[in-house]
């Protein structure tokens, strides 16, 4: 798999080859972030932001484990690191490679369609300023993700899932889609945890 390869494939087929190319059956986070470095934040943003996205049953502690990388690289894209970074004790961890494909059939035909509406537009911003305006909303929503509540993740993994499609694209306009979704999660967030707080406290008034 070439560079060149690399720089036209879709987001959609360049992640299920990489899956194929992994020879074990199990896949470790670092295997991931090496086979997947050349495009950079975006891609390891969206990889971590996929399984968030779908309607899949999840035991306890899905999401948070999914929040941990997104915490991480958007608090890299914020203060403007050129590399992806993981700790040793996260690269170590490993998935099954059966579990990725599974995630990848279900999610391809979702990426296809929003990758048919992409296309180059707000260029004159540059990458590494995407990259910091993306981070910050990813950091924001990366919370809501974390928090083991009903509701607050599904809105917030598309938008960053989104973002960092618009990123590898160089579209700006798919960029800000992805933070009014992601905002309309943290909305629904915080409507639920004051509908939640309001439900603690009621009982103190009888």
């Amino acid at each position: 798999m070439t560079t060149n390869d690399n720089k036209v494939r879709p987001t959609s087929e360049f992640l299920a080859v990489v899956v194929i190319e992994q020879k074990n059956e199990l896949i470790t986070v670092g295997e991931i972030k090496n086979a997947l470095h050349e495009r950079g934040f975006g891609i390891l943003m969206a990889i971590a932001a996929i399984p968030i996205c779908l309607p899949i049953p999840a035991p306890p502690g899905y999401t948070t484990l999914f929040s941990l990388p997104l915490f991480i690289f958007s608090l890299q894209m914020i203060f403007g690191m050129r590399a992806p970074w993981l700790p040793a004790w996260l690269e170590r961890k490993s998935i099954q490679k059966s579990t990725l494909e599974k995630i990848l059939t279900k999610a391809q035909p979702w990426l296809k369609k929003i990758e048919t509406y992409m296309k180059p537009r707000m260029t004159y911003i540059s990458v590494s300023t995407w990259e910091r305006f993306i981070g910050v909303f990813a950091f924001v929503f990366a919370v809501s993700i974390a928090l083991p509540i009903p509701l607050t993740n599904f809105l917030p993994g598309w938008g960053i899932l989104i973002m960092s499609l618009g990123l590898l694209n160089r579209d700006g306009l798919t960029i800000l889609v992805g933070t009014l979704i992601g905002t309309v999660g943290i909305g629904i967030a915080m409507i639920v945890l004051v509908a939640l707080w309001m439900g603690i406290r009621m009982p103190e008034f009888f």
